[in-house]
């Protein structure tokens, strides 16, 4: 398999909303989808969504078998993802492999109820809750043009401004940030 190049902020492909993935055509998807998790674990991420590495789809990857109350799942692929239902709310910090070295606490939701099909084509509604939770939120916030940036104050988003301009210009900010 192959790393992919992560596309990084200031790219426009992560501010557009993907395309569906056509349920037809999900078993051609084995080989981006070996590819996505090789560049996710090179680049030492948890999640990773398919614009990240330059494809408009309705894709995303994740593996947070690291934590320990995660360790008895296995990574799991993400298509057509749909959010059904989010309950309450915590604040915690974040980051991304596309807005490198940049870290901000931000809310999300605390459980999700999400309908997806996995990789074999099989459509599942399942309930997420914890890190977990956040990390589906974070990916499908890209696979609809967003990024955890976006929820900053507007105060908070003139200090990393600058950093996130070097981002788009070097792949990499002169220095690091966290809010």
């Amino acid at each position: 398999m192959a790393v992919l190049p992560v596309v990084k902020y200031g790219d426009s492909i992560l501010r557009k909303k993907v395309n569906k993935v056509d349920i037809n055509e999900i078993g051609q998807l084995t080989n981006l989808i070996d590819d996505m998790f090789d560049t996710m674990y090179e680049e030492e991420g948890i999640g990773l969504a398919a614009n990240q590495v330059g494809v408009n789809l309705n894709l995303m990857i994740i593996d947070v078998t690291h934590l320990d109350e995660y360790k008895d799942l296995e990574p799991i692929v993400f298509i057509n993802t749909e959010v059904l239902q989010e309950n309450g709310s915590i604040e915690l910090e974040e980051g991304c492999l596309s807005i490198p070295e940049i870290r901000a606490t931000i809310p999300r939701a605390e459980s999700i109820v999400i309908r997806y099909i996995d990789e074999l084509g099989q459509s599942n509604t399942t309930e997420f809750n914890g890190m977990f939770c956040r990390v589906i939120l974070h990916e499908l916030d890209h696979l609809n043009g967003k990024f955890f940036t976006d929820y900053l104050s507007s105060a908070k988003r003139k200090l990393v401004h600058s950093k996130l301009l070097e981002i788009a210009e070097d792949g990499y900010p002169s220095t690091g940030v966290v809010l």
